[in-house]
């Protein structure tokens, strides 16, 4: 029987197998939640030589970075109560030291005056335990421009969802990320900032699996199991709509992404979950 900690055990082998470099921000022996435990979505390595796709790690959250486009591809974390206070937003936005040297390292004011906010994937929200974990939301690899009708609307409303879900008693797996270029922000249609150096992403997806709260959590998740997908346009004028208007299968955002999402989970229940478009109560 899996346990949490046999998870976390296990996910310390893994990472005792990746050429961990020494730019990477946390020792695999330091990884103490379970944010990559439905599995590595792009098979991402903190090797210096995977430019366009380097894991990192956070204990608050996972993240396969691309130096290319100067934001993260996916972000990957858990979410319970434990993870749920009242620490005030740190608001801090800052550069992620941990890049390897000589790669560009994105800034707050590379988004002043573009039209687009200063977008959280793994949301300060969800980190609120302590002034640590919710200043480490702050750091700009977590960070993408999000049109701000996307950021503030439908986008917020399932990010306090989400959190909802919480105050249920269940516990969250969630994994988001981004793909193409170009969107709409408050000042119209970019596709690149810091001269080139953010790319402005076309579309922003997010999935999360809900199991009730407890114990063996991989063996719980069933072919009943809810998960909820969403593709939501990268674009301002999304603003009036609600998040569920957006909701897919995990499939559909895996053919968008080339992604391999879910990949921990045995091939017959990930083919069932991955095939549905979420239907639960939104309320």
């Amino acid at each position: 029987m899996f346990t949490r900690f046999a998870l976390i055990f296990l996910s310390f082998l893994f990472f005792q197998d990746c050429q961990l470099e020494e730019n990477n921000p946390v020792a695999p022996e330091d990884l103490s939640t379970l944010n990559l435990a439905l599995g590595n979505p792009s098979g991402a390595r903190s090797a210096i030589s995977e430019e366009n796709n380097y894991l990192m790690l956070q204990p608050q959250f996972a993240l396969s970075y691309s130096k290319a486009r100067g934001i993260a591809n996916w972000v990957s974390w858990y979410l319970s109560d434990e993870w749920i206070g009242e620490v005030d937003r740190q608001d801090n936005f800052r550069a992620d030291d941990a890049l390897p040297s000589g790669w560009y390292r994105a800034i707050s004011t590379n988004y002043t005056a573009s039209g687009f906010d200063r977008g959280h994937n793994c949301p300060s929200g969800d980190r609120t335990n302590s002034a640590e974990a919710n200043s480490a939301t702050f750091l700009m690899t977590n960070i993408i421009p999000q049109a701000p009708g996307h950021n503030q609307g439908p986008w917020n409303q399932m990010e306090q969802y989400c959190r909802k879900l919480v105050s249920e008693g269940n516990e969250l797996y969630i994994i988001m990320g981004n793909y193409g270029q170009g969107g709409t922000g408050s000042a119209g249609y970019k596709e690149k900032l810091a001269s080139g150096k953010i790319t402005v992403p076309k579309s922003i997806w997010k999935v999360v699996v809900v199991l009730p709260k407890g114990v063996d959590d991989l063996q719980r998740i069933q072919k009943d199991t809810r998960v909820i997908a969403v593709d939501i346009v990268n674009r301002h004028d999304v603003s009036g709509l609600h998040w569920a208007d957006f909701r897919v299968s995990v499939d559909a955002i895996e053919l968008a992404t080339g992604l391999d999402l879910l990949s921990a989970l045995p091939k017959n229940i990930q083919d069932i979950l991955e095939a549905k478009a979420d239907k639960g109560s939104i309320n």
